[in-house]
């Protein structure tokens, strides 16, 4: 992924999820702050140098979780003229070509996505874009048949993917 922004895709078009994904993911950090914060005490009464460490962790843990949330804005799903860009931020990314790519899903529910194999980009939220592959990709030793995220705008994305013109 090279991290193309929101408009400057110039071989294609680039689709954010940011304003989707990312408010639950905030959401998540404020709870994962003030639960460690409640263990950090409690293991400040048993020992000092303790929760010392293990507040040096969950700072260090909590820093990546934001980089990685503002992370969402710089790298959008991509239409490119070879390949449909699948990434879930900074921390993974598909590349899958053009001849791979069945096309979008109508009727689809998550259980038998993640029964068949799924990518998900959309984390903790409920996608609203499925995309079908055939043959399936290959991503280490899962095999992947559907790709899922939660677009900004699918309405857009799904006329950009029908108006490519490898459709």
């Amino acid at each position: 992924m090279d991290g193309a922004g929101q408009g400057e895709s110039p071989a294609g078009a680039a689709f954010s999820y940011h304003r989707a994904v990312a408010p639950m993911l905030w959401v998540l950090l404020g709870l994962m702050v003030v639960e460690t914060s409640v263990v950090h005490l409690l293991v400040a009464l048993w020992s000092p140098r303790a929760a010392l460490v293990l507040s040096l962790l969950s700072l260090a843990t909590i820093a990546w979780f934001i980089f990685f949330i503002r992370s969402f804005r710089d790298h959008p799903v991509r239409i490119g003229p070879d390949a449909l860009v699948w990434p879930v931020g900074k921390l993974r990314s598909l590349t899958i070509p053009w001849p791979q790519v069945a096309g979008p899903c109508d009727d689809w529910t998550l259980a038998d996505l993640k029964a068949a194999g799924l990518f998900n980009g959309a984390l903790i939220a409920h996608p609203n874009i499925v995309i079908a592959l055939d043959p399936p990709a290959k991503a280490g030793r899962r095999t992947i048949r559907y790709l899922a995220h939660r677009l900004d705008d699918p309405a857009a994305f799904i006329a950009a993917f029908s108006a490519r013109p490898s459709a």
